[in-house]
């Protein structure tokens, strides 16, 4: 079992920045990716981003690149997500995985999600 807890959420500008934070326990966390997906109302949950144990590959849609960073501290268990440059249109609710599998597209499927954090951008 693995248990995902996030925080880092809020309300911030267009243009500004974030960065969300996983703190993950639970037993064999290093047979996961962790990562992040978001879902927005009225939508489907979407992936953002993931990272493998070491920290060497990283994965991220296209949505992200170049504006978000995922990183990993392994020694205090938590994932981040450095947001920045945000926009109205990442506002969402962004959850927290722990995976076997990588994602495809935009589609994730996580054996493990936390409860979620909202991010709201105001134009």
């Amino acid at each position: 079992q693995v248990q995902l807890v996030e925080s880092g959420g809020g309300l911030v500008q267009a243009g500004g920045s974030l960065r969300l934070s996983c703190a993950a326990s639970g037993r064999t966390l290093s047979n996961y990716r962790m990562g992040w997906s978001r879902q927005a109302p009225g939508k489907e949950r979407k992936f953002i981003a993931a990272i493998n144990w070491s920290g060497r590959s990283t994965y991220y849609a296209d949505s992200a690149k170049g504006r978000f960073t995922i990183s990993r501290d392994n020694t205090k268990n938590t994932v981040y997500l450095q947001m920045n440059s945000l926009t109205p249109e990442d506002t969402a609710i962004y959850y927290c995985a722990a995976a076997y599998s990588l994602p495809t597209g935009t589609s994730w499927y996580a054996n493990y999600w936390g409860q979620g954090t909202q991010v709201t951008v105001s134009s």
